[in-house]
């Protein structure tokens, strides 16, 4: 009984120990815990890079939400298709990611049109940027 209660429990916290679009800063900060880096941008949004195991998350808020995610691995490496296919589940609020091809890079599009994810180099590394899109997530609105 003690075993069955102790891998429900892990379950649990491993079912939510990734954040995602629109989640606010204090669950984010609750789940990766070791914050790196926090600046307030020119436009009014603030980045903060943290670090959790073998990733770096830099998320950038809005009026205290998630609008944008980008993960990467800490050496720098490639993230593996497993890899990319999770941080895009935990991204689709419902919707499925559709690819989306380009010359230069791996781009996605959530099918309700309300986040987009591109797959290249940012900050120097290789990095799954997933990031909602303004308005009613309508090329327009951008």
């Amino acid at each position: 009984m003690k075993f069955l209660v102790v891998a429900l429990t892990i379950l649990a916290v491993s079912s939510s120990a990734s954040a995602n679009l629109g989640d606010s800063s204090d669950r984010i900060e609750d789940l990766y815990v070791n914050l790196d880096q926090r600046r307030l941008r020119d436009d009014g949004t603030v980045s903060v890079v943290y670090h959790k195991g073998q990733y770096v998350y830099l998320v950038i808020f809005a009026n205290d939400r998630s609008i944008s995610e980008s993960y990467s691995h800490v050496k720098g490496t490639d993230l593996s298709e497993k890899e990319i296919a999770k941080f895009l589940k935990l991204n689709s609020a419902g919707g499925t990611w559709i690819p989306v091809n380009t010359s230069k890079e791996r781009r996605f599009k959530r099918s309700d049109n309300r986040a987009e994810a591109t797959y290249g180099t940012a900050s120097g590394r290789r990095a799954l940027t997933v990031r909602e899109l303004g308005g009613k997530g309508t090329d327009n609105d951008q």
